[in-house]
Order: C-alpha cells, then structure tokens, then sequence
C-alpha cells in the first residue's frame, strides 16, 4: 500500500516567495543607495540579492512548493534586481558623463536582461540541465557590481577612462545575455551531494581566495566564468562537434 506524502502547511507555501520578495527589494534599495551616490553599499545590496537568489529555488525544492507562479515571480524579482539595478547603478557612477550614450548603454543592457529571461522561461530544456543558454542574469549583475569594486583601485591617470569602461562592459554582457553561448549551470549539477570533500575544498578555496584580495578577486572569478563560456562554446564545443562527425562518418576504403 503507497504511503500518502504529506503536503506542505499553508504557511510553507510562502517561505519561497518571502525570499523572492527579499531579493526584490535588495534591488530596490540598490537603486535608491546608487541614486544618493552610495554606490557600494548599491553593490552589497546586489551581491546579498544573489544570494537570496540562489535559495529560493532550493527551498521551494526543499519544502515541496516549486510553482509556476514562483517561476515567474522569481523572473520578475531578476529582472529588479540584476537588470534593472546594475544598469542604475552603472548610469548613477560613470555612464551619467556619456549623456545620451550612456541611457542607451545602460537601457541596452536591461533590455537584454529582459529577453534573456523571457527565453529562459520558454527554453528552459533547450540544453539540458548543465548549461544556460546564453550569460544568465545574475552573472551578468555581478560582473557590473564586482566591476565597480574593482574600479575603486584604479590609479588616478585611468579614471577619465572609466565611463568607457562601464559602457564597453554594460554593452558586453547585454550582447552575452541574449547570445547562444553555453555557461555551465551550478544549479543543477549536485557536485555538492555527489563529490562533498571537493566541493568543500573548492568553496573554501574560492572563499579564502576572495576574501584575501576581495576587490581584485571577486571581478576575476565573474570575467573567469565569462571567458570560459567563450572558451567552451567557440573553441571545446566545435572540436568536440568535429571529432564526433568524423566518428560516424563511414570509413573510407
């Protein structure tokens, strides 16, 4: 006889969505701070909004709540968040100097954000379950923020530099977002469940890696994931592709 799965209590059913408002408001107060000029206090406003970003899936996972309304809640709370703050942020620190231009960068990028979610929602089996389809969003919001921490230790002949910097970068991880460049997915791989000491190891590693140069590090690890859906996606990819035709193609006498 089947035992009858207990369902969740009402209350339950909120926790997932409590966290997506969390994460909502995050990029909400990003955007206020950066429009008074606190720009990284903006930044850790975005980075603990990832954070909130990442358990809201699992505890609806965990709690048995998953939803199509969460899903698309927790689409709208992305766009707040790593679209439509960074590109605030951004106008707000170095792109309100380029006038027009820099409305546009910064528009550019929340429009891709934009479209990078709406095709995520309908593709979401495109690849499977280990890649995205294009930079995902909050990699995308991280790069700019982790940027701005980075930018802090510019020498003073580069600062007039800067506003290009942020358009060029703004610019960038649109055009990323909404191309078809694969980026592996940490969400749906369970390395932690299937290899805990490495994946202890590798967390304290980058953990103690970041914390030891904060502002260089956390601006190399989000270009390092950049590069590497490049890399993997122009390069890994099609010589995979080619060695595999050759592999079915008929044998020549």
């Amino acid at each position: 006889m089947a035992v009858e799965r207990r369902k969740p209590r009402k209350g339950v059913y909120l926790l997932p969505n409590m966290i997506t408002t969390l994460s909502m408001f995050l990029g909400f107060l990003s955007m206020v701070w950066a429009g008074q000029g606190r720009f990284e206090s903006a930044c850790f406003a975005i980075l603990l909004s990832a954070v909130m970003d990442g358990l809201d899936g699992k505890v609806a996972r965990l709690t048995n709540t998953a939803s199509e309304f969460g899903v698309q809640y927790d689409s709208l709370s992305d766009l707040v968040a790593f679209g439509l703050a960074p590109a605030m942020l951004l106008w707000h620190w170095q792109l309100s100097a380029l006038g027009r231009v820099g409305v546009a960068a910064a528009f550019i990028y929340a429009a891709c954000g934009a479209l990078r979610l709406a095709r995520f929602n309908i593709s979401t089996a495109a690849v499977g379950k280990r890649f995205f389809i294009g930079l995902p969003i909050p990699a995308a919001g991280c790069t700019l923020v982790t940027f701005v921490f980075f930018a802090a230790l510019f020498p003073g002949a580069l600062r007039p530099a800067l506003p290009y910097l942020a358009l060029a970068l703004s610019v960038f991880t649109g055009v990323l977002m909404v191309s078809r460049t694969r980026y592996f997915s940490f969400k749906e791989y369970d390395f932690l469940r299937l290899h805990p000491i490495r994946a202890m190891l590798g967390f304290l590693l980058v953990l103690g890696t970041v914390i030891s140069a904060p502002r260089i590090m956390g601006f190399t690890l989000s270009a390092a994931y950049i590069a590497g859906g490049l890399v993997y996606t122009m390069v890994i990819l099609p010589r995979r592709n080619r060695q595999l035709l050759r592999a079915l193609s008929p044998q020549s006498d």
